[in-house]
């Protein structure tokens, strides 16, 4: 068993009051239901938020959000923390999925695991990454299980299993070599070990991309569909998709335009938490204000304008309840040292898994990161390719519905191969 080095705690250890709190099974099941409990640490946060000290005035002239989050939007998140958020109910909303926690090479994983009623159901695994978490697929987790129909007319509906990537949440801290390969390989035993599984479909977005691409290659009897938002390989410049010939729709423009931005001048937590995940992880392990500044600002900035308003749910309280949920679990630098742990997650050597699986892939117009047709059915066998004129880099959140009617055409490739 790999990482046969790291004690093995029983589960009970990492639950505190402060944590969640354990439901024991009334037998030796590999998994345990969980139920979320983070109200003891709630004040604490409140007093830390209430007395963090903002500057009076902007430190730049510039008061928009081109150097960062901007202080008038930290202090009016602050105001909306303090008065208007309640820990409670949306902690009641968390805890209306089913959470389970199981224990896999010495890791315990939570996630939430919510059955269809039809016997037919799909298997989807749904893989966030950073700075998300499970709650970004809240919003769709419900409809998923419900049987629909497709482009082509086929029935389909989803069990949807939803993990917390090691480190994130209530999933542990995985060993210092820890890798994008090693979590897949984690995710699979889980589908196929412990839920008995034979086959299932997985998506992924941001880190949760790379993941689920190393599941769709690697293991390609169990995984016989990926659906992807976001690819483990750097887009390409103009010159880059020039030099490939290929020419850019106005909407791909924008795109292409706007991934270029996010390249010249979004990538300093990349750089930071890549290099030094320590420093950032440990200056912000306890400061609710300053995850909020630091997390808050990319849900700001890679979301598209009009979040908040239909079919967007990426609301300020959506964005605090994400803060909270990192700050609540104490998992903040256990987060970031994904970036350490993969400095070459993304690569700029583009590949094709091998598999004959087919792979989907969804576009949102303010993404931060940009790939044509042409470049994913480098990544394997594209069978389906959806751009769309609203949302961005957070789809569950900042498109839910095109995203349910995305991942719905997985059924219309199920148990066929190209």
């Amino acid at each position: 068993m790999r990482a046969s080095w790291v004690k093995l705690l029983p589960l009970s250890c990492l639950y505190g009051a402060s944590q969640g709190s354990p439901i024991h099974a009334r037998n030796n099941s590999l998994i345990q239901p969980f139920h979320v409990d983070l109200s003891s640490r709630v004040p604490r946060m409140l007093d830390q938020i209430q007395n963090t000290k903002l500057p009076a005035q902007p430190v730049y002239v510039d008061t928009g959000s081109a150097k960062g989050i901007a202080l008038s939007d930290l202090k009016s998140f602050r105001e909306e923390w303090l008065t208007d958020f309640d820990w409670e109910s949306e902690q009641n909303d968390i805890n209306k999925f089913n959470h389970y926690t199981t224990l896999i090479e010495g890791l315990i994983i939570h996630f939430i695991y919510e059955k269809s009623n039809s016997s037919d159901a799909i298997p989807l695994l749904l893989l966030h990454g950073w700075p998300g978490s499970f709650l970004e697929f809240a919003p769709i987790i419900d409809q998923l299980t419900e049987q629909a129909t497709t482009a082509t007319g086929k029935k389909v509906s989803f069990d949807v299993i939803v993990p917390s990537l090691p480190g994130f949440a209530f999933s542990s801290a995985p060993p210092v070599n820890w890798t994008v390969p090693d979590t897949a390989r984690v995710f699979n035993t889980l589908l196929t070990d412990v839920l008995k599984y034979n086959t299932y479909a997985v998506f992924g977005t941001d880190w949760g991309s790379g993941i689920a691409y190393t599941l769709y290659g690697q293991y390609n009897t169990t995984v016989r569909a990926a659906h992807l938002a976001f690819l483990p390989f750097f887009p390409l410049t103009p010159p880059e998709l020039a030099a490939e010939n290929i020419t850019l729709t106005p909407l791909e423009e924008f795109e292409e335009a706007n991934t270029v931005e996010w390249n010249n001048s979004g990538e300093g937590y990349f750089t930071e938490q890549t290099t030094k995940p320590n420093t950032i992880g440990l200056a912000l392990q306890d400061s609710p204000i300053g995850q909020l500044a630091w997390i808050g600002e990319k849900f700001l900035n890679w979301s598209d304008p009009n979040a908040g308003t239909y079919p967007s749910v990426l609301t300020h309280n959506a964005i605090l309840t994400s803060v909270s949920l990192y700050y609540l679990t104490e998992s903040f630098a256990s987060s970031v040292v994904i970036y350490a742990q993969n400095p070459n997650g993304f690569s700029s050597v583009y590949s094709k898994a091998t598999t004959d699986a087919p792979l989907l892939f969804s576009a949102f117009k303010y993404n931060v990161g940009f790939w044509p047709p042409a470049l994913v059915a480098k990544a394997g066998n594209l069978v389906l390719y959806r751009n769309h004129e609203s949302g961005g880099h957070f789809p569950g959140l900042d498109n839910p519905v095109a995203l349910v009617e995305d991942l719905r055409e997985v059924g219309s490739n199920w148990g066929e191969s190209v």
